[in-house]
Order: structure tokens, then C-alpha cells, then sequence
């Protein structure tokens, strides 16, 4: 950086603090109140035909942020743009990202995750009565600052960076922690949130992601069907009652999680007061679900028969599916999941051949019941045949024998004629 105070609006840039997908994170000072603060770019696409669209989306969406007001929540000061660069001034914080903490792959200390947690679904709870949603929960939006405070960063600033016209799962949130409705590319109401923070309650816990696939697919896939495996069996110190709270807050529908943040909180609180780590045999974990992950096969159904307002209730728009069927997502049907994986893996005529081989035996397996059913018709009728002879008369039984007997003659003759 030169000599040359560097401005952007009336705040003069000190620093640049850190850059990534969202945007350039820099220090600078408000010299009309003598403030420190950070200013958030948001990155946009040069020359963008809907740049004044956007624009005012962003200063209404900053102008509802702006408003919250909560301990828990990093407080935004002012919005404005330089040239064609939007930014955002906000509360300067000298703390840490949890990222750096989960980063490490160890589980946090039990009290300290409960800590976090509840903190997170407080200032949650705050936001949402007020109507507004996060859509981007995750440990690199949640800064430990002094005295284990914890607030939430870069609120709104997800639904900032699209557009209306949002095209599929990935343009909201970050893949390990968005919810199912978001993968599906469903609207996604404050129960989103929900979601999110309980896959940063179980990372606190366990170490790990409950879904940890080895690719985006995976991941998704993941998401929308496998039941993670509950947080005691990998960390013994979990309680009973912390895997209820996490086995409710990642439910696959938001019908089955908590309806709110705020009983969110109230769980983590009563967790918290009845805790009691000198209460647990070091090492044994407590006797509960399966520690193996397990695929719901109707996890999704409920999904794909809902829908869900967006941001805001202005947002909410009518939408209209039909019942589903099936109890994976048509997206990762596993038919097409394999010819997926043929043509990656260069296989892709072996596996038509496989697939012509499947249909001619199901064809062949149809006629074969086409037969034996015919077969069992026949046989039916026969027996109801000879039944009914039975019952006649001695000298009936005799005439109709006879009548056979001269037909099959007689139709003997006229083939040898």
C-alpha cells in the first residue's frame, strides 16, 4: 500500500484483514467518529446488467441486518459502495474464527461446545423473530472473542450475493453445512439455521463432519439420507441428553427438528445445567444408537412434498410439487448414480451392455409368468372338469366316455383323410 491513504467511501483503509469467496475483508477507521471497523467488500461480476437490481437488494437485505441488535451478533454499522464495489461496515472484533478451532479434527471440551452452541442459537433466535435468516452457518462465521463471547458474522451477506434467479444448491451456504432443503434447492426457512449449527455442535463434539464424503456429490448425498452416527459413540464424554438435542436439530424434514431456535437454546441450557462430566466412567461411552451411520431410505419424501419460505414471509412464494414416491432424491437414484460412474471411470459401453443383459432377462422372466400362469388357468379348469364328472351318474359317466372316445376317432380319421 502506498504513502497515499487509501479511502473507500469516507472510511480510511489501515489493513487488509483477509480474502475469500465472499469478498476482501479489510480494517479501516470511520474519521467521523473516530472508529475502527471492518469493512466487508462484496464480490460481484464486472459489468453485470442487474448491478443496480442488486444494489438495492443488498441495501435492503444490509438495512435488516443492520437493525439486529444483539450481543451475539456482530453489529453493521453502514453499507455503501465505491464505485461499483458494495461493501459493508461492521463491528471490528479481535477474537478468532471457531474455524481455526474445528480445523484441528479433535473434539472441543463438552462444556465449551455446549457454550458456543447456545450462544450461536441465541443470537439465532434473536434474528429469526426479527425475520431474518443467517442461510450460512458454519464455524468460519463464528468468531470467539474475549471472555469466551461468541458472535455471528455475516449475517445476510449469503442471500446478499444472489440473485433471484438462484440456480440450484450451490449458490446458498457451504456444502458440509447446508441443510437438505438447500441441497434439493428448496426455499429454506429460519429451520435451515437450525440445521446448520447442529453440524457445528456434532464437528465440536466428534471431530469430524457428519458428512464427510469424498466429493461434493457425496457430500450432498449424504446430507439428504445418511443418519450420522450419534456424537457419544466417537467422543465418550458426550451425554445422552447433547445426542437427542444433535439427533433432533439434523433431523432430515424441518417438521422433526426444533421449531425454533430459541428451544434450541432452552435444550442446550437444561443440557448445561444437568451436566455433570465427574458423573461419566472415562472412556465408556454411554449405551445408545448404532455408531455406524445409517442411509434413511425416506428421508427426503417429506422434502420433496413441502415448501418453504425463503428469507422473509414477503419472500414466501406458491409452489407446487407432486407427492413423492420414492424414498431417495431422483438426483441420486442409484441407476443413474452408476451411469454416472461408468462414463467417469471409462466403462460406460460394458455397463449398456449390462443394462441391455438386465432388460432381456426381465423380459423372458415375464413371459416365463405369462406361462405359468396360463399354466395354472389350465389346471384350475381341469380339476373343476374332472370334479364335476365325478358327481354324475354310472351310466352318464359311461355315455360321455364313449362320446370322447368317438370324437378323438373321428378326429383321427380326418387328419389321415
Amino acid at each position: 500500500m502506498t504513502s497515499e491513504v487509501r479511502k473507500m467511501g469516507r472510511y480510511e483503509i489501515v489493513a487488509e484483514l483477509g480474502k475469500g469467496a465472499m469478498g476482501t475483508v479489510y480494517k479501516a477507521v470511520d474519521p467521523l467518529l473516530n472508529r475502527t471497523v471492518a469493512l466487508k467488500t462484496i464480490s460481484v461480476a464486472p459489468n453485470d446488467p442487474e448491478m443496480a437490481e442488486y444494489k438495492a437488494r443488498l441495501f435492503q437485505e444490509a438495512k435488516a441486518v443492520g437493525g439486529l441488535n444483539h450481543p451475539n451478533i456482530v453489529t453493521v454499522y453502514d453499507v455503501g459502495d465505491s464505485g461499483d464495489l458494495p461493501y459493508l461496515a461492521m463491528e471490528f472484533l479481535e477474537g478468532k474464527e471457531l474455524a481455526t478451532l474445528t480445523a484441528k479434527g479433535a473434539p472441543l471440551p463438552v462444556e465449551y461446545a455446549l457454550e458456543v452452541t447456545l450462544q450461536v442459537a441465541e443470537g439465532l433466535a434473536y434474528a429469526h423473530e426479527h425475520g431474518v435468516l443467517h442461510r450460512d452457518i458454519k464455524p468460519a462465521n463464528i468468531m470467539i472473542v474475549h471472555d469466551r463471547l461468541v458472535k455471528i458474522a455475516d449475517f445476510g451477506i449469503a442471500r446478499m450475493r444472489t440473485t433471484q434467479r438462484t440456480d440450484g444448491p450451490a449458490a446458498l451456504g457451504s456444502p458440509r453445512y447446508m441443510s437438505p432443503e438447500q441441497v434439493l434447492g428448496k426455499r429454506a426457512d429460519h429451520r435451515s439455521d437450525i440445521f446448520s449449527l447442529g453440524v457445528v455442535l456434532y464437528e465440536m463434539l466428534t471431530g469430524t463432519s457428519p458428512f464427510a464424503g469424498a466429493d461434493l456429490n457425496a457430500i450432498l448425498f449424504q446430507i439428504v439420507n445418511l443418519l450420522p452416527a450419534a456424537p457419544s459413540t466417537i467422543n465418550a464424554a458426550t451425554p445422552t441428553m447433547l445426542d437427542l438435542i444433535v439427533t433432533k436439530a439434523l433431523a432430515k424434514s424441518p417438521e422433526d427438528r426444533y421449531a425454533s431456535a430459541r428451544e434450541f437454546a432452552d435444550d442446550l441450557k437444561q443440557c448445561r445445567t444437568e451436566f455433570d462430566p465427574e458423573l461419566r466412567v472415562s472412556g465408556v461411552a454411554t449405551p445408545g444408537p448404532s455408531a455406524l451411520p445409517k442411509i434413511d431410505p425416506y428421508a427426503v419424501t417429506p422434502l420433496l412434498a413441502q415448501s418453504y419460505p425463503q428469507a422473509r414471509q414477503s419472500d414466501a412464494q406458491t409452489s407446487t410439487l407432486g407427492t413423492a414416491t420414492l424414498g431417495l432424491a431422483k438426483d441420486f437414484d442409484s441407476l443413474s448414480a452408476m451411469v454416472r460412474l461408468a462414463s467417469q471411470t471409462g466403462v460406460a459401453q460394458t455397463f449398456e451392455g449390462y443394462v441391455k443383459a438386465q432388460e432381456t432377462e426381465a423380459q423372458e422372466a415375464e413371459k416365463a409368468d405369462a406361462v405359468a400362469v396360463h399354466g395354472k388357468v389350465v389346471r384350475e379348469q381341469s380339476s373343476h372338469l374332472v370334479s364335476a364328472i365325478s358327481k354324475w351318474k354310472k351310466s352318464d359317466q359311461l355315455i360321455f366316455a364313449a362320446s370322447v372316445a368317438t370324437a378323438a376317432v373321428v378326429g383321427a380319421l380326418i387328419v389321415l383323410a
